[in-house]
């Protein structure tokens, strides 16, 4: 089956068409045969579209709306100048996956997409305002473009860690508010988590109810993830992805006094606080220079820039302040795991988080993590290490489309 993976924001389109099926997932020979990007939805937007072993291409386009940016996509798919193997026309794709931020507990697992499923979705925008509404985009562009003949499925980033006790998930608030109004750790990135440790059974051989180690899915968004007996047992995002590690442009835990603080000595309103938070802080606002981890290592290293090495330093600072507690939580693991962006192209990043954790068991190998970048696989712990420490590259798209095809195959999950 090719399945149309969409992974839609608020003025951007991301795409990938995996050819699977249960018998390709059972070998593990899923294979992508495209991918692009749309990025700037509304005016003269950008776009990058790559056929499986071609280079990619890009170039401009006016697109005013979701809609019109997926049927340029599934106009250059079948294409010509695509010459995707066996796709030859919109009857070839078979199915389309979403990635939807937001399944808040009506949702706890990936499910075919109905008018129900479409009204669960937006009972959950007040949770995800950023997000759902962006993904609900995609999936009516979709439905639009290609009929109600051609399934879909809504794949959430909340289901993995439905798994989490209410000791994890609940807050320290009045519990008739949860009760009211659902309010309490959600947390986010799940098909990442979800996804590296998969790869990190398959690497392993360890079977799925002993997996005992905690993920790393650090990026321009970042969350932490204790994963106990194979679930997630605890992650550092919270009822939005603003809580937790700090970010390229959010600033995770704070003092939630500072939000009244700022209302009243900024004159500052909720949705102008909420801005400056998920926005403007993180790594942009410490630093004052970018929310771009690589640009901020190459300002510290050429100019000693003091800001720039303050907010590197407080992102690895909050990273060992969440691989602590987690130990703590768990009595300890057996791996750890990075994944996204930096934790997967940075050997400085993953050497300063690691670093100074003797106490922990936790020892690296200098010269095997320098030696994993741009996106390779591979341990990089100490031989006397008690910790495993793993990098390993994310790839959410491939469980979104295997995902899509069990629903549609209405088979059983087994991971």
């Amino acid at each position: 089956m090719n399945i149309l993976v969409l992974n839609c924001g608020s003025s951007s389109l991301k795409f990938q068409i995996i050819d699977t099926d249960l018998d390709l997932i059972e070998k593990d020979a899923d294979h992508q045969r495209a991918k692009g990007i749309i990025e700037r939805i509304g005016s003269q937007s950008l776009v990058t579209l790559q056929a499986s072993g071609k280079p990619a291409q890009k170039h401009a386009a006016p697109l005013r709306d979701h809609k019109s940016a997926l049927d340029y996509v599934v106009r250059w798919i079948v294409s010509a100048d695509a010459q995707i193997p066996g796709i030859r026309s919109l009857g070839d794709i078979h199915a389309v996956g979403h990635r939807v931020v937001h399944g808040a507990e009506k949702f706890t697992k990936s499910m075919i997409i109905t008018d129900e499923v479409i009204d669960g979705i937006e009972d959950c925008i007040d949770l995800a305002p950023l997000h759902n509404p962006a993904n609900l985009k995609g999936i009516y562009a979709a439905r639009e473009l290609f009929g109600l003949g051609v399934p879909q499925v809504a794949v959430f980033d909340t289901s993995f860690h439905s798994t989490m006790p209410d000791t994890s998930y609940l807050y320290a608030i009045p519990y008739q508010l949860y009760r009211r109004h659902k309010l309490r750790r959600y947390g986010f990135h799940g098909t990442s988590h979800r996804y590296v440790t998969y790869r990190y059974r398959q690497i392993t051989g360890i079977p799925r109810e002993k997996v005992h180690i905690i993920t790393l899915h650090l990026g321009n968004g970042c969350s932490a993830c204790a994963i106990r007996d194979g679930n997630s047992f605890d992650t550092s995002m919270g009822l939005s992805p603003l809580e937790g590690l700090v970010m390229g442009t959010r600033g995770g835990d704070l003092d939630p006094a500072i939000i009244e603080f700022l209302s009243h000595k900024e004159g500052m309103s909720i949705p102008e606080i909420d801005a400056l938070l998920n926005k403007q802080s993180g790594l942009l606002g410490l630093s004052g220079l970018t929310n771009d981890m690589r640009e901020l290592l190459e300002e510290e290293r050429e100019h000693n820039d003091r800001r720039a090495s303050l907010a590197v330093s407080i992102f690895v600072q909050r990273v060992k302040k969440y691989l602590g507690a987690y130990l703590a939580e768990m009595n300890g693991a057996d791996a750890i795991v990075f994944t996204g962006g930096i934790g997967e192209n940075s050997p400085t990043i993953r050497n300063r988080i690691c670093s100074d954790l003797g106490w922990f068991g936790i020892t690296i190998d200098e010269t095997a993590n320098a030696s994993l970048k741009q996106g390779t696989e591979g341990a990089i712990h100490a031989g006397d290490s008690k910790v495993q420490l793993y990098v390993i590259p994310t790839n959410e798209e491939l469980l979104i489309a295997r995902d899509t095809v069990r629903c549609v195959k209405d088979a059983p999950r087994r991971w």
